[in-house]
């Protein structure tokens, strides 16, 4: 087996181009959320409300995710991932102009929040061509031998866009007001709509002209359902999301129960998002690709203990290093899945699998938020996360009892055999 070069996937001008993209986009929604959870708070004063963002984005997302799918397997991939950040561009501005002292002044409050949730649904039924698209799009843009360092890379990039997005988000509320945050944000998304054309257009693996939508969907789906590993990975890290993350809640750890305000929120966010990319770029040297299932059982575990920890803790310095411990294990999990995910999906359906990946994990982020928001009004935001990584436990238990595929799975022999073949 060659010898292990952290920086392959950085040696190739394209991707270093769509890493500056990604981190614009993400940087920018990272923050966009969190202003939009604060605002809500705000003009509401109400934990359901935190969740019903959770719904509206969650909805879409999932309902469009395998008619995306089989969109993005037959269109060129480049040209779809510019039109998704179009669009996301006017969901930014929508929400700076409803922000504006002239709106909030001559609109009322409910008729604020329902436009806001309506960009939010909006912003989710691009959420499910935005993942398929960038899925397919990084194994268009590098060689196969080279995917786990290119989806290390490429998760590191989203949870550091992730990490600065929150900090930066919740310092620049209280500096400026949530109507120039979301201002900063609208020019990151245009950055990126300028970025993404140094991208060359890429061919299209897919040209099956006479299969149905019905078809191509079915296909899909019975590929993920029926592979024990793809199937294990994507339930581990759905269940991890759904029950065990608490991020749509933080604003109320920050306001009502550390009493940390805007820049402790910024503080939680960034805690949990700066433990995985610390991970994701030590994984650059020290790959994953050994007893890679063990690897991803035990991240899992881990992460379920530690968000245990920051829903029972008190002190704002305990439930930061909570959820920076919690984050660390995350990243390994994110990068795992990842690898997991390209090296095993065939080339004409990544769009499809990428797809189904959004549903089972890009929507349990919305959807999680949902249940963070009802648990916490019902049983109160710390017994919620607690109960949510009991939950996360028992999952990788039984998930490391009954599946022996997961479990046991190796994938250095999957990479030596790319090697081999040069691609």
């Amino acid at each position: 087996m060659a010898k292990n070069d952290p920086y392959a996937a950085l040696r190739i001008k394209e991707f270093n181009i769509f890493l500056l993209v990604r981190f614009a986009l993400v940087f920018g929604w990272s923050m966009q959320f969190i202003v939009i959870e604060w605002q809500v708070y705000a003009l509401t004063n109400d934990k359901l409300s935190l969740g019903i963002i959770g719904l509206c984005e969650f909805l879409p997302a999932f309902l469009f995710a395998p008619f995306a799918g089989h969109i993005v397997d037959k269109k060129e991939k480049r040209n779809l991932f510019t039109i998704c950040i179009a669009l996301f561009s006017l969901i930014s501005f929508g929400l700076f102009w409803l922000t504006s002292e002239t709106i909030e002044s001559s609109l009322k409050v409910n008729y604020i929040l329902y436009c806001i949730y309506g960009l939010v649904f909006f912003g989710g039924v691009l959420r499910a061509f935005f993942g398929p698209t960038i899925f397919s799009l990084i194994a268009l843009i590098v060689p196969k031998k080279i995917y786990p360092n290119a989806a290390t890379w490429s998760s590191s990039t989203w949870k550091g866009a992730s990490v600065f997005g929150a900090l930066c988000g919740g310092f620049l509320i209280a500096w400026i007001g949530v109507h120039h945050t979301l201002g900063i944000i609208f020019l990151l998304v245009m950055l990126s709509l300028i970025l993404v054309f140094g991208i060359k257009k890429k061919p299209i693996l897919n040209k099956r002209t006479d299969e149905s939508v019905l078809d191509s969907l079915k296909v899909g789906l019975k590929f993920v359902f029926s592979d024990k590993v793809v199937l294990g990975a994507l339930t581990l890290d759905m269940i991890a999301v759904l029950f065990g993350g608490a991020v749509a809640i933080f604003a109320v750890f920050a306001k009502d129960v550390l009493d940390a305000g805007p820049r402790g929120f910024g503080f939680l966010n960034a805690a949990l998002s700066s433990g995985s990319i610390i991970t994701m770029v030590a994984t650059t040297y020290l790959p994953i690709t050994r007893n890679t299932g063990k690897k991803l059982l035990i991240s899992v575990f881990c992460f379920g203990i530690f968000m245990i920890v920051f829903g029972a803790s008190k002190l704002l310095w305990l439930s930061l290093i909570a959820l920076f411990l919690s984050g660390v294990f995350d990243g390994v999990s994110m990068v795992i899945r990842q690898t997991i995910l390209q090296l095993k999906t065939p080339d004409d359906m990544r769009g499809r699998v990428g797809a189904v990946n959004s549903m089972f994990v890009g929507s349990s982020n919305e959807l999680g938020a949902l249940e963070s928001g009802i648990a916490a009004k019902l049983f109160g935001a710390p017994l919620a996360v607690i109960l949510g990584g009991t939950v996360t436990l028992i999952t990788v238990t039984t998930m490391s009892i009954k599946n022996t595929s997961l479990r046991e799975l190796d994938l250095s022999k999957d990479i030596e055999e790319h090697e081999k073949d040069g691609v």
